[in-house]
């Protein structure tokens, strides 16, 4: 017991630090700041078309004879001439690649909402969204967030892949069930359709040392498991069933997305790799994201990579960057430690 006391005393000061040093950081950025304007953020557009074709280009100009290159160059630039003059490029369908890499708060739904805004705003039925998607999960609330940001572009009748090259699981796997097709790289992680939570309780520990911790509620349910108070069997049992039903829920949209699913067998919170999750039907089929964009430029489709970026002051990228970072790690830190309920 003398070295839980040691460690709750450790831990307390390493928050005292960590908190200190959040409040001088925020304090200089915050003075850095005063008197500016938010920064406007902007979007960032790549045509993926002629990054592959520039590529080909180094490419044959390393390896072609220098007579057969000028002829492929001069028949290239006669199909293009053609194509123009026709007005194809006109109806050519366009692809639109968006990219979602997802942290415990999905954080990246504060840009990626603005990318679909923008595809929106432009995109036809006839073209089609594929995300790139990378997501062990997080916050229910906040996965809920970014599933709805997916749901925009199904609503509007526009075609969704979303293309799972390294792991989509829980909560990443909640927004990849959204899409009419999921790619997956062989080796992907995916499913992970759970719901988890964890605290730590250091009531007999406070009891030991003569701490008293008060808490006071209007509401039976409106605290259940505590850190430092006393826990009851009721408590506990209420907070296990706001478990189960989140679950409930979790496992309703995924059979709502994808009804060929068996939702017993894979709402166990296990993960499988590609090659298995095809054989589940959680996803329809193995292919890398690049495979798929390859194919699109090579089968006549405009490719466009859309990025929203958020322009930063000189004291938010020394600053206020570095204030985020460890709120970041402290915040995520605390909710592994406290009550948020997770999809894991």
């Amino acid at each position: 017991m003398e070295f839980l006391a040691e460690l709750g005393l450790f831990l307390a000061k390493a928050v005292i630090l960590v908190g200190s040093i959040l409040l001088i950081i925020g304090a200089v950025a915050s003075l850095g700041q005063k008197g500016r304007k938010e920064g406007k953020g902007h979007l960032d557009i790549r045509h993926l078309n002629d990054d592959i074709k520039d590529m080909k280009t180094a490419l044959e100009e390393a390896v072609l004879d220098k007579q057969v290159l000028k002829q492929q160059h001069k028949a290239l630039k006669k199909e293009e001439k053609a194509r123009k003059k026709q007005g194809a490029e006109t109806s050519e369908k366009r692809l639109y690649v968006l990219d979602f890499h997802g942290d415990i708060r999905a954080s990246a739904v504060t840009y990626f909402r603005q990318e679909i805004t923008a595809v929106l705003s432009l995109a036809r039925q006839e073209d089609e969204v594929l995300v790139r998607l990378e997501s062990t999960g997080g916050m229910v609330h906040a996965y809920g967030l970014a599933s709805s940001q997916l749901e925009r572009i199904k609503q509007r009748g526009i075609p969704l892949t979303i293309a799972v090259d390294k792991v989509a699981a829980s909560g990443g796997y909640m927004m990849a069930c959204l899409a009419d097709r999921i790619l997956a790289a062989p080796f992907a992680v995916l499913g992970s359709i759970g719901v988890m939570a964890q605290l730590p309780n250091i009531h007999r520990l406070l009891k030991k040392h003569n701490v008293d911790v008060e808490l006071h509620t209007a509401g039976e349910f409106k605290r259940t498991l505590t850190v430092m108070g006393e826990n009851t069997d009721k408590g506990r049992e209420k907070f296990i069933q706001d478990l189960e039903d989140t679950h409930v829920l979790f496992k309703e949209y995924v059979v709502e997305q994808r009804p060929m699913v068996n939702i017993e067998e894979a709402a166990t919170g296990e993960i499988w790799y590609g090659k298995r999750a095809l054989e589940r039907q959680l996803v329809d089929e193995l292919k890398t994201s690049d495979e798929y964009i390859c194919d699109a430029v090579n089968t006549g489709s405009q490719v466009y990579q859309v990025t929203w970026s958020q322009k930063k002051s000189l004291p938010e990228k020394f600053g206020f960057s570095a204030q985020q970072a460890l709120e970041q790690t402290v915040l995520s830190w605390w909710d592994r430690l406290t009550a948020s309920r997770f999809f894991s």
